[in-house]
């Protein structure tokens, strides 16, 4: 009987047939498209969660594991968040806005959740919150919902969409950097070759991004167009197309 050599056995690519690379952020009208299809699916927690994903731009690792303390005072939702970072163990400030606020109480009211909870429970017995390979696949869900190709996205796509919409409007790499947690200021590309970001001016970004973050939310806020109150009106595929057309013109 011939021995098995597992050894010489050919391993299969982890990312075999894969799209690798940096996820694009999504556009305000794919934005606004699962929004609507969450709310007419009555996902409240889904809802919730693209809303939350969306505003505070946080990696899978901390979306995941916020608690209700941690977006909420008492029974209110707030305006504005901090959280530590898993990944670089340092704090970063977020905005909330009323919708996603809403949606969240909405959300905490339904599940009944106290204020050391998990803001995502897991369904599954034994995890305590929602793991990010069911917030990833969470996240397919909704961009195959408005027919786009899942493969070239991912949850980063998530954490890059407000901050490419600042960006496009302020056009503050620093500020973006800061809103997003970054532990090194310096761009990406060019991180050990250029020299590190003096404490005075360093100082001055952080002084300038929540005032980046909260002038934003007033183009942010005038840019959603205004929603359809009753769904049985109107049928889905045209409610979507409706708002569609309205974000382009």
């Amino acid at each position: 009987m011939e021995a098995i050599d597992v050894g010489s056995a050919r391993r299969v690519p982890w990312n075999k047939g894969k799209l690798t690379g940096q996820k694009p952020p999504l556009k305000l009208k794919e934005i606004w498209a699962i929004r609507i299809r969450l709310q007419l699916a009555g996902s409240t927690r889904g809802l919730a969660m693209f809303n939350l994903a969306i505003d505070s731009k946080l990696r899978a690792c901390d979306l995941t594991r916020l608690r209700v303390s941690d977006v909420c005072h008492g029974s209110r939702v707030a305006a504005r968040a901090t959280v530590m970072q898993q990944k670089t163990q340092r704090p970063v400030q977020f905005e909330i806005t009323e919708q996603t606020r809403a949606s969240v109480e909405a959300w905490i009211q339904a599940a009944a959740l106290a204020s050391g909870d998990y803001l995502f429970p897991s369904r599954i017995h034994g995890s305590p919150h929602v793991s990010t390979r069911q917030y990833a696949r969470l996240v397919h869900r909704w961009i195959r919902s408005i027919g786009l190709d899942d493969a070239a996205y991912g949850t980063h796509t998530m954490r890059r969409t407000k901050a490419s919409l600042i960006y496009r409007r302020t056009k503050n790499l620093r500020a973006v950097q800061l809103l997003l947690g970054h532990s090194k200021l310096e761009p990406r590309t060019a991180r050990g070759r250029c020299p590190a970001t003096t404490g005075r001016s360093t100082a001055l970004c952080r002084s300038l991004t929540i005032d980046a973050d909260r002038r934003f939310q007033t183009t942010w806020q005038s840019l959603q167009p205004q929603q359809v109150q009753s769904s049985h009106q109107i049928s889905h595929s045209v409610q979507v197309n409706e708002l569609v057309v309205g974000l382009n013109s």
